[in-house]
């Protein structure tokens, strides 16, 4: 275990990767563009930040990033380790995040960089709750012992009024789904106030648990100021609901934060935006080291697309930031929350999904894969369930759909 902050990135440079790198450390940390006299060489000790690896990996012809005074010709790319003591900010979330993550993006001498990784020292991990729930609460609060949970979002998005909110919960619940989750753009609307949406879903879902005692897991969205967040919160404890949801970047991590600590329910993050903080080859971050904040914070379910999804992302990314996710951070504090695959998903997906990710520990969640099977929504729970059982017996879906109508009628309508 790490005794210092460290933190990998890839580097592109038009200039010396070495110089490229000090100058980060030094802007990072102790220093900067001129000779400090205050800087001596006890403080540096002390304080400065560290190039702890600096590998070159080649070269490409044109910056990817604009540069106000970068000449042109090649660029250098390089695997950079940097690391700080911890006595810098101590065990605190933001002020980590604006030393692995500030100024260093906007540096002259940098034409293009990505945080991909940080390891932090046990401090951390007293001063952080984790995720109060996990794979574990949630599984027990959904009454899901083994296998994925089956879930969905409520489409449409926004628009519906909360009596007809309430509405499609209970045909969901009625087939057989096991979470349900506002969609990310329907928090607390005019045409769908947050208190009025709660009281009717949690009547149906309510209803639904007192006559069949499945009670089904529906993340409330509360994305608001942290005093909103709590109130809401609040309501959906106090209706039993068991589950609220946030947008990540929406609030940020100290609101998060306000939230997390008061919080007595699984939160489901949301990851909406994180494109505009990824999607740059050679800019922003990469999950592994994004999610580690969230995780630490209290994040019991976080997103990381699906397979086949709609957006821009490669498979092979979301798998990487799927099996991250159970990476342990600490010796005695795994922090690990229960991933979430979405996005254009159905029946087609599961086999790959399970193979790649080597366990079931997750929420799969299908809007049209349930709400568009030509049998109708308890069809299409019954198609995701019996895709997920085929691939953790390891028969082949077609096999296992000879003898399971609902699954066979899924391949056949969303196979590409």
């Amino acid at each position: 275990m790490t005794t210092r902050i460290e933190a990998d990135y890839v580097l592109e440079t038009p200039g010396s990767p070495e110089a490229a790198a000090e100058a980060i450390a030094g802007e990072q940390s102790s220093g900067t563009f001129v000779t400090l006299p205050g800087e001596t060489p006890e403080l540096r000790e002390r304080s400065a930040a560290r190039v702890e690896a600096l590998e070159v990996t080649g070269t490409v012809p044109q910056r990817s990033l604009p540069g106000r005074s970068m000449n042109g010709g090649d660029c250098t790319r390089a695997r950079l380790t940097l690391s700080w003591p911890m006595g810098n900010t101590g065990p605190d979330l933001p002020n980590l995040m604006a030393t692995v993550a500030g100024n260093l993006f906007e540096l002259g001498q940098v034409s293009g960089l990505k945080l991909c990784d940080i390891r932090l020292p046990e401090g951390f991990a007293a001063a952080y709750p984790g995720p109060k729930f996990g794979i574990p609460g949630t599984r027990e609060l959904a009454g899901v012992a083994d296998g994925p949970l089956i879930g969905t979002i409520v489409k449409p998005s926004i628009g519906l009024d909360a009596g007809q909110t309430a509405a499609v919960v209970q045909e969901l619940a009625e087939a057989g789904i096991d979470f349900v989750k506002d969609d990310e753009l329907q928090a607390d609307g005019p045409n769908c106030p947050f208190e009025d949406r709660v009281r009717a879903v949690m009547r149906v879902i309510n209803e639904h648990a007192d006559k069949t005692g499945k009670k089904v897991m529906f993340a409330f969205n509360l994305t608001g100021e942290i005093d909103e967040m709590r109130r809401r919160h609040d309501l959906v404890r106090e209706l039993g609901g068991t589950c609220v949801m946030v947008s990540l970047n929406s609030v940020g991590l100290s609101g998060f934060l306000g939230l997390s600590r008061h919080s007595e329910l699984p939160i489901h993050a949301h990851r909406n935006g994180w494109g505009y903080l990824s999607r740059g080859p050679m800019l922003g971050w990469d999950y592994p080291a994004w999610s580690k904040f969230w995780r630490l914070a209290g994040a019991d379910h976080m997103h990381v697309n699906g397979l086949g999804n709609k957006f821009s992302e490669p498979d092979e990314s979301v798998m990487r930031s799927a099996r991250s996710l159970f990476d342990p951070m600490f010796e005695d504090k795994p922090c690990v929350p229960m991933p979430v695959f979405s996005s254009g998903q159905s029946a087609v997906q599961p086999p790959e999904t399970f193979r790649q990710l080597g366990r079931a520990d997750c929420i799969y969640a299908a809007g049209g894969g349930i709400m568009a099977h030509p049998d109708g929504p308890g069809a299409g729970v019954r198609s995701l369930r019996e895709a997920w059982d085929a691939a953790i017996a390891g028969v082949p879906a077609e096999t296992y759909a000879k003898d399971h109508p609902a699954l066979a009628a899924a391949l056949k309508a969303y196979a590409k």
